[in-house]
């Protein structure tokens, strides 16, 4: 029950900064699955997915009052990402956690940097041409994407935020609030069912995830709303590093 009731804590915890900046739940959740209790990574993973999707619906809850969702623009993001997801999770078990997880690392790390030193990145939203080269170059950007968060989880919310901000000229406030239904809700959904095929989902952990997710992404959700762009920026920037750095060590 202690154990339990732990995990409950650290998923409010890890939600909440998740639900402000986009991203980063898996990378304080995931460990602490691992540590509390003896189980592969995979099963882990697949639980971890389970969580994720309340996560997207406690922030999407909040954030549907106050942001006019694109059904069309989450329709494409659906098409052309779930194909990945998938594949994500099916080749899970044949690569090199460790080796994965640096390079997603510095990944993440080289996005906060381009974030802190692009002046006025983010902060309010600007035109972005869509022409046929532009579509054509962005399919390749999200399979990447998709994939890494079928197979990884921990940080893609971060990346799809910022893929976001330059492939479509959101602001900060607007690309976390369609990460989160897209990424939190949608990918990691399919990630979770591509996931359970594989391996078996550790019920007994899932309650104390479940509400910890509900409950943390909707509170961050709502903090976010009563911050300006300038705030959340410099708060996903905090969340990229140690997200970067906790992968890489």
């Amino acid at each position: 029950m202690f154990d339990h009731f732990l995990l409950f804590i650290v998923s409010i915890i890890s939600n909440v900064f998740s639900a402000f900046s986009g991203g980063g739940a898996g990378v304080i959740q995931l460990p602490a699955i691992l540590l509390l209790y003896e189980m592969p990574f995979i099963t882990a993973l697949a639980s971890h997915k389970v969580a994720t999707v309340a996560l997207g619906v406690g922030a999407t809850l909040k954030y549907f009052k106050k942001i006019n969702f694109d059904s069309k623009f989450i329709t494409l993001c659906l098409i052309l990402g779930l194909p990945g997801v998938v594949a994500g999770a099916s080749i899970i078990s044949t690569i090199n956690d460790s080796i994965a997880r640096i390079m997603l690392g510095i990944l993440i790390i080289m996005i906060a940097l381009y974030s802190f030193f692009s002046k006025n990145f983010g902060e309010q939203s600007t035109q972005v041409s869509q022409s046929f080269v532009h579509q054509i170059i962005l399919i390749p950007f999200l399979t990447l994407i998709t994939i890494l968060n079928g197979s990884l989880s921990a940080g893609t919310g971060l990346i799809f935020t910022v893929f976001l901000i330059i492939f479509y000229g959101m602001d900060y406030k607007t690309a976390i609030a369609y990460t989160l239904i897209i990424v939190g809700f949608f990918y990691n959904l399919a990630g979770a069912i591509a996931l359970g095929i594989f391996t078996h989902i550790n019920t007994s952990i899932i309650v104390p995830l479940i509400l910890g997710s509900l409950l943390g992404g909707y509170l961050g959700a709502k903090l976010s709303l009563s911050k300006d762009n300038k705030t959340i920026k410099n708060i996903y920037q905090l969340v990229t590093i140690t997200v970067g750095v906790s992968l890489i060590l």
